[in-house]
């Protein structure tokens, strides 16, 4: 039986992040992943990265091929296309990734610091002894061998299907299940197409109910007259449509389209929500999608991931240099990323009631009269406070007669928004607390939901 101090199941940005981390400060780690090491790396997602997150965590920029394309910001179109709001911002300045070889760049970081990689090898099973996880069983898929890997403590890096949180206790507090509405199912392709179009700098978002309801279509340019092109739908109701279909019947149709070639192809799903109000127990952390850290707006998850894989490992060596990775020693990583981040995400909640309340008129109407302002999305992307003075707001008032309810709905997703992250400031640096401070936030989420949804 080998021994570790800790086990990261899942070698994705978030595992490979926290594997560095850890074995960068003396520690013994081993990183498990299912796919075999040449396919680490390999996913079906948007491959957007903000500059930003790399110079947070100390990251040179990659020169091998990871990044395909600077990105100076996004242009977001209203439903009829009419209008086009143009974000550029430091926080949305980035790269389109070569999603395998950026993968591979992190995985190489990680064993050069030390961690032991364990590919071609899935979780079968945390091992849970007196309320806390201390390893887990795994198979090797080559051999189809079965043996146990003890730990003070295993990371779930297994993406939006939790493999760990999933089979966790529910007295570890750690919620198990992550709610449809909070899904989104997506569906994406790497085409080539026949000429480079105009637009080779900015990310494209397309909001459309009818198309993409609750979620957006999106055109990212990845260079050499290629796109990253997908559609994202929200599963709150049954029935959502097919993602493939409607990027089919509503995309594809673009004159930019005619004669390109299908690269890649494939479908995933995101969790859109806030972040998991807890992320450990007893011996056991969550991070990336497996703890629900994904922007709930524009399902950018690739640099929250590293972000969360980061404080982690940080967390994980500073528990083990005092004593055991208890609940109350593993607290701070909660602490660390709610606070740097998941407060915007969970501020960010609201605003997507804002706009899953929307139709696809009063999004034209709204963008059109400027009655929701480019630097409105900006600071509801970055999770700021709107800044209404008096004036501003009576203009808007003059020019949204007609959509009354649709100021209406904006002022109160402002107020709402700033209430919820006025609670996120109040998050506890121990679990002495948590539960009421838990309840509270599930009684203004659903608050918005009652109040936008209705």
């Amino acid at each position: 039986m080998e021994k570790y101090d800790a086990i990261v199941v899942g070698a994705g940005t978030a595992g490979c992040l926290a594997a560095k981390t850890v074995a960068e400060a003396g520690l013994k780690v081993c990183l498990v992943e299912s796919k075999p090491r040449e396919e680490i790396g390999e996913k079906i997602c948007g491959d957007a990265l903000g500059e930003h997150h790399l110079k947070f965590l100390g990251l040179e920029k990659p020169t091998g091929g990871e990044l395909e394309a600077k990105i100076d910001g996004i242009k977001i179109f209203s439903p009829d296309e009419n209008t086009i709001f143009t974000i550029a911002d430091k926080d949305f300045i980035g790269y389109l990734l070569n999603r395998r070889l950026f993968g591979q760049w992190l995985l190489r970081k990680a064993v050069d610091a030390g961690a032991t990689l364990q590919d071609s090898t899935t979780l079968r099973s945390p091992i849970i002894e007196k309320g806390a996880v201390v390893g887990i069983t795994a198979k090797n898929l080559k051999s189809g061998n079965v043996s146990e890997l003890r730990s003070k403590v295993v990371v779930d890096a297994t993406g939006y299907f939790g493999m760990v949180r999933k089979q966790l206790p529910a007295e570890m507090g750690i919620d198990r299940d992550i709610a449809n509405e909070d899904v989104e199912a997506c569906y994406r392709e790497i085409r080539q197409l026949k000429q480079e179009t105009e637009n080779t700098r900015y990310c494209e978002i397309y909001l459309n109910q009818k198309a993409s309801p609750g979620g957006y279509v999106w055109i990212f340019p990845k260079g050499g007259a290629r796109v990253n092109v997908g559609i994202g739908t929200c599963m709150r109701k049954t029935g959502y449509p097919n993602p493939k279909e409607q990027l089919y019947k509503t995309t594809f149709c673009k004159p930019m389209f005619e004669g390109s070639t299908v690269l890649a192809a494939g479908s995933w799903f995101d969790p859109v929500r806030r972040p998991l109000d807890n992320m450990v127990g007893n011996g056991v952390m969550l991070v990336g999608d497996a703890a629900s850290l994904v922007n709930p707006i524009h399902g950018g998850g690739i640099g929250p991931s590293m972000l969360s894989g980061y404080f982690a490992g940080q967390q994980i060596a500073e528990a083990l240099s005092k004593g055991e990775p208890t609940r109350e020693a593993l607290w701070g990583y909660n602490k660390r990323y709610i606070d740097t981040y998941g407060k915007k995400q969970g501020t960010l909640d609201i605003f997507k009631l804002f706009l899953l309340s929307c139709s696809d008129e009063d999004l034209n109407y709204g963008m059109n009269q400027k009655l929701m302002t480019e630097d409105d999305v900006l600071k509801a992307g970055m999770g700021d406070d709107f800044h209404l003075n008096i004036t501003e707001t009576a203009k808007r008032v003059f020019r949204g007669i007609r959509r009354v309810g649709f100021l209406n709905k904006l002022r109160l997703t402002v107020v709402m928004m700033r209430q919820l992250s006025a609670h996120y400031n109040t998050y506890p640096s121990t679990p002495d607390g948590f539960d009421t401070w838990r309840a509270q936030t599930v009684k203004l989420i659903e608050e918005g939901k009652q109040k936008l949804l209705q």
